[in-house]
């Protein structure tokens, strides 16, 4: 129950919204409109306002290579294999074992984890967290089956710390920064010395 609950410095509140831009919608009906989806699904993402990344990869080394974004240089570009993901995930926010939320991630295919408000797609306002703290990154992983040489491809997420001060929790150990991890159902992550967790669910299609 409730609504998005601002947190002060303080607090550990936090709060999922979408980059001012972003044409996203979270929450809504829209979301779980299975047949639309299904129909649209291969229809090209009209979402102009999306940041144009450099696709160089992991960290962005540079930063004058232009990757901004509302006046911030990005600490990631997108890579080569970034895909909007077909399969409808969520995160579940959980404060002290109680559900406070569900996020729902498969708009864009990108979710940046963090404290700036204007470009944090997860806002998280914990003193412990850094302003651009980590991101979930969804990627085409092209899989072979040994038995008919078959090609199998998948979009699926994967975090990455963007070497933040306190790091990045994936089921309670410390991920390596600057590193994507692939993510599977039922993981859950934790940003610097938030108490809040949040768990990976694949929506049933």
């Amino acid at each position: 129950g409730g609504g998005p609950r601002p947190g002060g410095p303080g607090g550990g509140g936090g709060e999922f919204r979408q980059a001012p831009g972003r044409q996203s919608k979270w929450g809504t009906a829209a979301e779980d409109d299975v047949d639309a989806e299904f129909a649209n699904r291969d229809e090209p993402d009209e979402d102009a306002a999306k940041p144009d990344f450099a696709l160089s990869g992991a960290l962005a080394k540079d930063e004058n290579t232009g990757n901004m974004y509302k006046g911030h240089v990005l600490k990631w570009s997108e890579p080569e294999d970034a895909r909007k993901p077909v399969d409808r995930w969520r995160m579940y926010e959980y404060k002290n074992g109680k559900e406070e939320k569900i996020l729902h991630i498969h708009r864009q295919s990108a979710f940046l984890v963090g404290r700036i408000k204007d470009i944090a797609d997860v806002l998280t306002m914990h003193p412990s967290c850094s302003g651009q703290h980590a991101v979930i990154q969804f990627r085409l992983k092209v899989l072979k089956d040994h038995e008919t040489g078959e090609e199998l491809r998948a979009i699926l997420p994967y975090v990455m710390d963007l070497e933040s001060t306190n790091g990045t929790f994936l089921n309670g150990e410390k991920i390596a920064p600057a590193r994507y991890v692939e993510l599977r159902e039922t993981d859950m992550l934790k940003f610097g010395n938030s108490s809040r967790e949040y768990v990976m669910i694949r929506a049933p299609a």
